[in-house]
């Protein structure tokens, strides 16, 4: 078997994972994605692993950790996403942006700037909580 067969379908996978990361708004389909760059990080494992002949079997068993701590990742992952839909009403990864302190009156809204909170910002987004609540 040519090790360029595997290799292809590899990086066939790992570019809709890729894809699906950077593109998709749904946290469970982003964690999908996540799943598919793992297969394929787990299909090269295996086919080096036999290309290479290896009598340890280095690449299968590292192919099985990475099996184990992606369904810790996964469970982990749906049961946080789980969580955020029961609260927020949403998985749209743009929607969950409450945890950020809301801007100041001067501030531009799109400003993502790192400024430290001061008293006045704390008083004010208890008054926004307040008047959405």
């Amino acid at each position: 078997m040519h090790l360029a067969y595997p290799a292809v379908l590899a990086v066939l996978l790992f570019c809709t994972g890729l894809y699906g990361v950077l593109a998709r708004r749904n946290a469970i389909l982003v964690l999908m994605s996540v799943e598919l760059m793992l297969n394929a990080v787990n299909l090269n494992l295996v086919a080096f692993d036999v290309w290479l002949r290896d009598i340890l079997h280095t690449g299968q068993a590292l192919t099985l950790f990475t099996i184990t701590i992606a369904a810790a990742e996964i469970g982990i992952g749906l049961a946080i996403v789980l969580l955020v839909h029961r609260n927020r009403g949403t998985a749209d990864v743009d929607k969950l942006r409450d945890l950020a302190d809301p801007p100041s009156a001067g501030q531009d809204p799109m400003d993502d700037s790192m400024a430290a909170p001061t008293d006045n910002d704390a008083d004010q987004a208890r008054r926004v909580r307040r008047q959405t609540a």
